[in-house]
């Protein structure tokens, strides 16, 4: 999205507002189980799995998953970056902290939000949004270790916190010459602070609940 007249700025700076409300929406109408809030919040072309579209199926999908799985939640956000493709479609990362009451167990979970949004007939809107999860545990048993999603009556698994950016695996992989002053690469470019991060990896396949 080009800055460089004063209109175009105040474009960019309402479309950041709104894209933060969205993610406050969000969390909100999932919470309240308001549905047709929720899934009113995505584009009417929503993809659902692999071969249905719409926010009807999309409505269908979650209230099966929310019925089954949680008695309540909450969704705490924290810190949210957009980054602008062009005037009606952005990207994004939200983190959130959450609490899920799961039947006799309380699970929080930490994960974040890789985003894409979309400006449709003036108003934006979710196209996708892919959550990536590090942990999920009862309350009174922290995470330690490997595979620390652990939901009630499920084997544990790992989560895809880590796998959208390549600098985690290559933090643990290399061995510095603590002799040698490390070499520091070129700041992202502007709107370029996620791509550049992520480095044209594929995302993560997700794991359903």
């Amino acid at each position: 999205m080009s800055t460089d007249t004063l209109e175009a700025r105040l474009e960019r700076l309402e479309s950041i507002e709104e894209i933060r409300q969205l993610a406050g929406k969000y969390s909100l109408s999932l919470d309240m189980r308001d549905l047709d809030a929720h899934v009113n919040l995505f584009a009417p072309d929503v993809r659902v799995g692999k071969d249905r579209v719409g926010r009807a199926h999309f409505k269908a999908w979650q209230t099966d998953t929310l019925r089954d799985q949680f008695t309540g939640t909450s969704h705490h956000l924290g810190q949210h970056i957009i980054e602008f493709a062009d005037r009606d479609h952005a990207t994004g990362v939200v983190y959130s902290k959450n609490e899920h009451e799961c039947g006799g167990e309380w699970v929080i979970m930490q994960m974040l939000y890789w985003d894409d949004y979309e400006r449709i007939d003036g108003r934006w809107y979710f196209r996708r949004r892919l959550p990536c999860y590090w942990y999920a545990t009862d309350l009174n048993k922290p995470p330690i270790g490997d595979m620390k999603m652990r939901w009630p009556g499920r084997e544990p698994y790992r989560g895809t916190f880590h796998e959208l950016f390549p600098s985690w695996r290559e933090f643990w992989a290399e061995r510095p010459d603590k002799d040698r002053l490390p070499e520091v690469a070129a700041p992202a470019p502007l709107e370029q602070f996620l791509a550049t991060m992520r480095r044209g990896t594929p995302a993560p396949r997700i794991r359903v609940r």
